[in-house]
C-alpha cells in the first residue's frame, strides 16, 4: 500500500484551503490598514502566499513549469517590497520636515 499516494491529495487540498484563508485575511488587512506599513506588509504577505499557491499547484498538477512562475513572481515581489519600503521611508522623512539626503532630489514623494 502506497501511503504517500493516499495522503498527498488530502494534504494538497488542506494546504489549498489554508492558503486561501490566509489570502482572504491578508486582503482584509490590506483593505483596513490602518497605516501604510501595515498595507505594505499585507501586500508582501499576499505575494508570498501567491508564490506558495503556485508552488502547491505545481505539485497538484504535476507540472514543474509553475515552479518557474513561482520563482519569477518571488523575484518581482521582492523588488516591489523594496520599492514600497523606500517609498514609505521617503514619505515619512518628508512628513517629518526633514530635507532629502544627497542624491535623492527634492521632489514631493506623494
Amino acid at each position: 500500500m502506497d501511503t504517500a499516494g493516499t495522503i498527498l491529495p488530502w494534504a494538497v487540498d488542506i494546504a489549498f484551503a489554508l492558503l486561501l484563508a490566509a489570502m482572504a485575511l491578508s486582503v482584509l488587512r490590506l483593505a483596513r490598514g490602518p497605516s501604510l506599513p501595515d498595507r505594505v506588509v499585507a501586500l508582501d504577505l499576499l505575494t508570498v502566499l501567491t508564490v506558495a499557491f503556485s508552488a502547491l499547484f505545481a505539485i497538484a498538477a504535476e507540472e514543474p513549469a509553475f515552479l518557474d512562475v513561482a520563482i519569477a513572481l518571488a523575484l518581482v515581489a521582492f523588488l516591489a517590497t523594496v520599492a514600497f519600503a523606500r517609498f514609505a521611508e521617503r514619505r515619512q522623512t518628508y512628513r517629518e520636515g526633514g530635507a532629502p539626503e544627497e542624491g535623492e532630489g527634492g521632489e514631493d514623494p506623494r
